[in-house]
């Protein structure tokens, strides 16, 4: 199934079937941005207004989320333009002409002009209604797939944002141990000295238990460990980014999901900089952020 975005624009145009005023045109446009839900709104000529149920449906059936605004309105494609008069239309005028030429025997007939200009204004209204539910159709279908389109390229960017992440990732899973050893190093270093101050000036007779602050040393070295440790940091940022490529994988309505892991992510990624203990890995971090960042704008715009 294929990611949507909410952004698009898709625009229709439809006659009336034959039989009708075939100079009038229906035309509807449709423009898409990003929204939490669903929120629809027309603008249409007020002879047309009946038909906003009709499209509100129509629109609903096809899309979940976004601001949605739907634009229809009528044209004739020349002025010049003359309908072909219809045989209930003629027999209509010949009726009314008889009825006023009783009533006043004085009364003129009707001209040819006059007769193409009323067949021209007299266009049914349920056609006209039938053409702008056909060109509202065929914009809905335009607008979906320019949301599937621009979906596509969303989902090839949020991929290449996740894979630099999981470089990143990969990248800071060594630098821990590293940076635990040298800090072991360092508290043995400052132990010896300080072992070494002590015993000089007790003298030998009051030598101090040197394997008991070396103990001491490594003590403090674990406990820094378990400080800095992002192991289970960087495990649970690798099984966000799991699912984050299922979720664009499978497709379909997948925003509201994705903004959910955005945040995980951007909680891992606060994390691992809060217990940074290393250039390397504040440097990683902030990378992180930045990217995670970029991803949740991005997921803002999908369906």
């Amino acid at each position: 199934m294929a990611v949507y975005s909410m952004t698009g624009y898709a625009s229709a145009a439809a006659t009336p079937a034959a039989g009708s005023d075939s100079a009038a045109s229906v035309s509807v446009e449709l423009r898409s941005v990003n929204g939490r839900f669903l929120d629809l709104s027309f603008r249409m000529p007020d002879d047309l207004r009946g038909l906003e149920p009709a499209l509100r449906d129509l629109v609903s059936a096809a899309f979940r989320r976004g601001k949605i605004e739907m634009r229809v309105s009528t044209a004739r494609e020349t002025d010049d333009a003359w309908p072909a008069p219809q045989p209930e239309q003629i027999n209509r005028l010949m009726r009314l002409e008889s009825t006023v030429q009783g009533w006043m025997p004085d009364a003129r007939g009707l001209s040819v002009n006059e007769v193409l200009q009323w067949c021209r204004s007299s266009a049914t209204p349920q056609k006209l209604d039938e053409a702008a539910l056909e060109a509202a159709r065929r914009s809905v279908a335009g607008l979906r797939e320019a949301r599937e389109r621009e979906g596509a390229k969303l989902v090839d960017v949020l991929m290449e944002r996740v894979s630099r992440l999981r470089e990143l990732a990969r990248q800071a899973e060594p630098l821990v141990p590293a940076v635990v050893k040298r800090q072991q190093q360092r508290f043995l270093e400052r132990w010896n000295e300080a072992l070494g101050a002590a015993q000089g000036q007790q003298g030998s007779a009051g030598a101090l238990p040197g394997d008991a602050l070396r103990d001491r040393a490594l003590t403090e070295a674990a406990a820094f460990a378990i400080r800095v440790d992002v192991a289970e940091e960087l495990a649970r940022l690798t099984s966000h980014l799991d699912e984050v490529e299922r979720l664009l994988k499978v497709g379909g309505e997948v925003g509201k999901r994705l903004d959910f892991l955005m945040q995980e992510l951007q909680r891992e990624a606060n994390t691992l900089g809060s217990k940074s203990a290393a250039l390397e890995l504040t440097n990683i971090s902030v990378e992180m952020k930045v990217l995670v960042e970029q991803l949740r704008e991005q997921v803002q715009n999908l369906e």
